[in-house]
C-alpha cells in the first residue's frame, strides 16, 4: 500500500491506469488500531475461490485444484463475458510464473479453441531477477501505454516495492507479452495472434487441436528433411524480432512450439530493447547460442558466435539511440 508519497487523487488515477481494484473499498476504508494478523496464501486463495467466476454462469469442463479455482475463474470470467471463450477444457502446461490453459472459443471468435495464460498470484510465484530485462525498457500501463517517465510518485512506488509499486510492474511485465505479441503477429513473425489482455491473463491463439496441443521443441525429435528449414525459421524470427528492435530474451527449445511440421515461438514478458539495454548483446548472444545447441542434436551445424555478430552488426550495431526519436540508423559516410 502506498503511504504518505501519494495523494488521493493521484492513486485513483493510477487504479484507472493499472487495473487497481476495489476503489470504492479503498475510498472507504479506514485505519484500524489493532493489529490484523497477515492471512496465509492458502486462506487468501480459499476465500476467492468461494465467490470467484461461479456465480455468472461461468461453469468450465476442467477440474481446478480447490486453491486453483479462484484465480483461474476470477482471471477468466472478463473473457467468458466478452463472449471469447465458453469453457476451460484443460491445462495445457505450467511454469515458474504462469499457466497456460485452452479454452473452448465462443463461436463469434470463428475458431475451436484460444489458449489463456495465466500469470501465477504473486505469493506462488517464482519470478527470475527480471532487472537485467526491464534495463531500457518503459513502464506499460494496462492499456499498453508507457508511462511518462517524469512521474516521480509512481516511479518511486516501483523503487520501494510498495504494494501499488510491484502492481505496476506485474501489470507492464504482462502487457509486455501481449503489446509484443501484437506487433510480431503483424510483422509476421511466426508467433500466436494475440486476442485479448486482463490484469492477470492474455488470451491468444491456440497451437494443437482436440486431442492434443502442440509439444514444445525439446520433446521433439526432428526428421532429418525437416531440421534444417526450421531451425532457418527460428532465425527468421530472430532477425524480424531485431528489425523490430526485440530481442526475445529467452528463447530456447522450450519456448518453440512444433506442431504440424511449423514451429511457434512463445513466451515474451521478458523481451529486451535491442537499442537501449546494455546487456543486449550477451542476452542475444545467449537466445542463438541455445537455439543452435538444439538444432546441433538434430544435426544441423552452425556457429552461434558468427551467428551473433552477424546479427549484431546488421540491426544493432549501426544505430544510436536518440532520447526523443528512438533508434537512428546511422549510415556510414
Amino acid at each position: 500500500m502506498i503511504k504518505a508519497e501519494m495523494h488521493q487523487d493521484d492513486f485513483e488515477a493510477y487504479e484507472e491506469l493499472f487495473d487497481v481494484k476495489d476503489r470504492k473499498a479503498r475510498r472507504s476504508r479506514k485505519p484500524k488500531a489493532r493489529h490484523i494478523p497477515k492471512k496465509e496464501a492458502h486462506e487468501v486463495l480459499g476465500e476467492i475461490a468461494e465467490t470467484a467466476g461461479l456465480e455468472g454462469g461461468f461453469e468450465i469442463t476442467y477440474q481446478p485444484s480447490k486453491y486453483e479455482q479462484g484465480w483461474l475463474l476470477s482471471s477468466l470470467e472478463g473473457f467468458y463475458d466478452q463472449h471469447l471463450i465458453t469453457d476451460v477444457l484443460a491445462q495445457v502446461r505450467g511454469g515458474k510464473e504462469a499457466t497456460v490453459y485452452c479454452c473452448e472459443a465462443h463461436p463469434s471468435t470463428g475458431v475451436g479453441f484460444l489458449a489463456a495464460k495465466i500469470y501465477r498470484p504473486r505469493m506462488f510465484r517464482q519470478l527470475r531477477n527480471d532487472k537485467v530485462y526491464r534495463q531500457g525498457r518503459d513502464v506499460l500501463t494496462a492499456d499498453g501505454r508507457p508511462v511518462k517517465k517524469t512521474d516521480h510518485r509512481l516511479m518511486r512506488a516501483l523503487n520501494k516495492k510498495t504494494d501499488f509499486g510491484v502492481q505496476v510492474s506485474h501489470t507492464s511485465w504482462l502487457m509486455y507479452e501481449y503489446t509484443t505479441l501484437g506487433r510480431l503477429f503483424a510483422a509476421g513473425a511466426a508467433v500466436p495472434q494475440p486476442i485479448a489482455s486482463s490484469d492477470n491473463a492474455i488470451l491468444m491463439a491456440y497451437c494443437g487441436d482436440a486431442e492434443a496441443p502442440a509439444l514444445p521443441l525439446s520433446e521433439i525429435r526432428l526428421e532429418d528433411d525437416e531440421a534444417k528449414p526450421l531451425f532457418d525459421e527460428v532465425l527468421r524470427n530472430v532477425e524480424l524480432m531485431l528489425q523490430q528492435h526485440m530481442i526475445h530474451g529467452d528463447l530456447s527449445a522450450y519456448n518453440i512450439l512444433y506442431w504440424d511440421g511449423k514451429i511457434t515461438l512463445i513466451d515474451f514478458p521478458q523481451v529486451t530493447n535491442s537499442q537501449t539495454n546494455d546487456k543486449a548483446y550477451f542476452i542475444l548472444q545467449r537466445d542463438i547460442k541455445r537455439v543452435c545447441e538444439y538444432f546441433a542434436r538434430q544435426g544441423v551445424k552452425s556457429d552461434p558466435e558468427a551467428l551473433t555478430r552477424q546479427y549484431w552488426d546488421r540491426y544493432v550495431r549501426h544505430f544510436r539511440f536518440d532520447p526523443e526519436l528512438g533508434p537512428i540508423e546511422e549510415v556510414p559516410l
